[in-house]
């Protein structure tokens, strides 16, 4: 071939890569991302919350890793094993470095299991994974084990949720000095370069990284909780990746330009919780005119069910969600293990809602305040707008009252609502950690119930959940799980609303896997 011919071939050849990539991709080494959700924390054991894992799990990793679908894969683990009914053992991977420098270790894995329970002012403590964990033995520097106090089936899920950080950050470190990027030293893919609370994390890429090289050098990870601010940025291409894409945009995004996106079911259920005390009135409901009540009507069933069924799921999810939900009667979606088919969504039936208030002596409705987030899942505030539009129609007096995630979140702690719109993402890839910490009567020092403020408590629920984490038998235990979620149906300890489809954006020079549990992390994105 004439060297001349040659070269203008291998121009041609050359130019529609060039003209294909908008200016995005010659930036390959960089990625800047928005996700709507900001953490509240960088402390990986401050709080059970997604936020916080995904962008965490940049920064520190967990014995076990999960597979985008929820499978467990070794991770700063290379292998585990029954010893015996009680035991497990653990082989610890070798030649991991900390970002320090600092050697990997069983001490370290120790200290880590060892603070979970001690995190001060947690809201949604770690412990519900730790807490069947009685005695841990060192072997050696790279075998640990765990001795539990009963059977523990559930004991490599649960400790998939449970970060390890470096032994030698000392007694007692505090949850401030991660969020200043002193204690925030982790194995991870990525170093923390800087962090500035609700606005962005800046990473860089750990070139000493145990597994494969890290695709991108810096990680700009910003959090844009303004649905219509998130997707502008996607469009100007000052960011090149988005997670909840708006619902109402679904449709417009996919048909753009260079724009395309990704999608999984997820495992995260939106429910409402209704208050249970039982030591006077729920503090946001009275009569139909205001007055004040001596007892709390939504520990009557009948109640309840007049809530449960006054919602029209059907409609909040074609409309309100565009379709990018599930109605649901349970926390799994189909499919997932734990899932039981002969549970449905409760039905829409105000006429019957109407009756049960009036058995229930309210035949005039009452007043009750719905608490929501309006950053925090996707369109939560709208959901409960709607929610409450739907419960006026039955004689309910409605107010909604939507504010940031960080508020609601130290208002459920100080048990400070009546009813309040919540999501649990069972991540696990099973129901049992919600099973424990959202129904589970109430006993942070069992490590039962710690984000259950709501104070529902059955017994006999307590009974199924407890003989399902000590059934070794798959078939056994889901059957159990099963067992468990139908009587918490049948009290209706809980609203199940829908289970969300999560929708991600992004420059068409990006590919991403998109993942069950809905974390946005800048390992699974890479260029096309």
């Amino acid at each position: 071939m004439p060297r001349a011919y040659r070269a203008v071939l291998l121009a041609c050849l050359a130019l529609p890569l060039a003209t294909a990539l908008p200016v995005a991709g010659l930036r390959a080494q960089s990625l800047t991302l928005a996700v709507a959700a900001p953490p509240n924390s960088l402390d990986p054991h401050y709080y059970t919350l997604s936020p916080n894992v995904a962008v965490g799990s940049q920064i520190f990793e967990t014995l076990v890793g999960l597979t985008a679908d929820g499978k467990p894969v070794p991770a700063l683990a290379e292998s585990w094993k029954l010893i015996d009914d009680k035991t497990w053992e653990f082989k610890l991977r070798q030649g991991v470095k900390w970002h320090n420098g600092e050697d990997f270790t069983a001490e370290d894995v120790a200290y880590s299991i060892d603070r979970v329970p001690n995190v001060v002012n947690s809201p949604g403590s770690y412990a519900v994974y730790t807490k069947p964990i009685e005695r841990v033995e060192i072997v050696d520097p790279h075998t640990i084990r765990f001795h539990t106090r009963a059977v523990d089936p559930l004991m490599v899920a649960d400790i998939s949720q449970v970060a390890i950080i470096w032994h030698g950050l000392g007694a007692n470190p505090s949850t401030g000095d991660f969020n200043n990027g002193k204690n925030a030293i982790g194995t991870g893919p990525y170093r923390l370069q800087s962090y500035q609370s609700g606005n962005r994390a800046e990473f860089v890429r750990n070139d000493n990284y145990w597994g494969a090289k890290p695709t991108w050098e810096k990680v700009d990870y910003r959090f844009i909780s303004n649905d219509g601010a998130r997707v502008a940025a996607l469009q100007a291409g000052d960011v090149q990746f988005i997670d909840a894409v708006p619902t109402a945009d679904i449709a417009r995004i996919k048909a753009e330009p260079h724009i395309t996106t990704s999608q999984a079911t997820s495992l995260r259920s939106i429910y409402l919780r209704t208050d249970f005390r039982t030591d006077g009135p729920s503090p946001y409901v009275s009569g139909p005119n205001g007055e004040k009540l001596d007892t709390n009507p939504l520990l009557d069933h009948r109640v309840r069910e007049a809530l449960s069924i006054a919602i029209n799921r059907k409609a909040i999810a074609e409309r309100i969600m565009s379709g990018a939900a599930l109605p649901t009667g349970q926390f799994m979606p189909p499919g997932a293990y734990g899932f039981a088919a002969d549970i449905q969504p409760p039905p829409f039936d105000p006429d019957r809602a109407k009756k049960l208030l009036a058995e229930a002596g309210f035949p005039n409705g009452f007043t009750i305040t719905i608490n929501a987030s309006n950053d925090r899942y996707v369109n939560d505030a709208q959901i409960a707008q709607t929610i409450g539009q739907m419960w006026t129609r039955i004689g309910i007096k409605a107010k909604v009252d939507t504010m940031p995630f960080a508020v609601t979140a130290q208002r459920n702690l100080r048990r400070d609502f009546s009813v309040v719109l919540g999501g649990w993402a069972n991540s696990t890839g099973e129901p049992s950690s919600g099973l424990r910490a959202l129904l589970g009567t109430r006993d942070v020092a069992r490590g039962w119930g710690t984000v259950n403020t709501a104070l529902y408590s059955n017994p006999a629920y307590d009974k199924i959940v407890e003989q399902g984490l000590v059934t070794t038998d798959d078939e056994k235990r889901e059957a159990l799980w099963q067992d468990a979620t139908r009587l918490a149906a049948q009290d209706i300890g809980w609203i199940p609303l829908h289970t969300q489809v999560n929708v991600w954006a992004m420059r068409d020079t990006l590919v991403h896997t998109p993942r069950a549990d809905e974390l946005t992390r800048a390992m699974d994105i890479r260029p096309r």
